[in-house]
C-alpha cells in the first residue's frame, strides 16, 4: 500500500529514514500544512512549520525573508497530511536549488517512530 501512495504522492524518502536523519541533524524537516492543521495535531518534533502559501518567501535563498535554517544547504524533507501537497512543495523547493525529499504525511512520520511536538 505504501508503494502505491508513494507513487501517487511523489514520496521518495521513507519516513523511517527521515526520522533517523532528523535525529542526527542531517536534514531539515518542514511541515507545510496550514496553521490550523498543525495546531490540531502537532508537528514532527523539530520540524519547521511553513504553510505552503508562505513557502516561496520563507525558503527561497534569494528572499530577504528566507529562514536562516534554509540557507544551510542541508537536505530538506517535507510532509503534509497525506503527501500530495508536499509533492508539490518538493517541486517548488527543487526549483529554488534545494535538495529535497517528500516523506508523505504526518502519519508516516508517526508510524516510523517519529515524535510529535508543538
Amino acid at each position: 500500500m505504501f508503494g502505491l501512495i508513494s507513487a501517487l504522492s511523489g514520496t521518495d524518502m521513507k519516513a523511517d529514514e527521515a526520522v533517523n536523519r532528523a535525529a542526527k541533524h542531517e536534514i531539515i524537516v518542514i511541515d507545510i500544512r496550514e496553521p490550523g492543521e498543525v495546531q490540531a495535531s502537532g508537528k514532527a518534533k523539530g520540524a519547521l512549520a511553513i504553510p505552503s502559501a508562505a513557502l516561496r518567501m520563507k525558503a527561497d535563498p534569494t528572499s530577504p525573508e528566507c529562514l536562516p535554517e534554509l540557507k544551510s544547504g542541508k537536505p530538506i524533507a517535507v510532509y503534509c497530511a497525506s503527501g500530495a501537497r508536499s509533492a508539490m512543495a518538493k517541486g517548488m523547493l527543487k526549483r529554488m536549488g534545494h535538495e529535497v525529499h517528500n516523506i508523505g504525511g504526518l502519519g508516516h512520520w508517526v508510524r516510523a517512530g517519529g515524535e510529535i511536538g508543538k
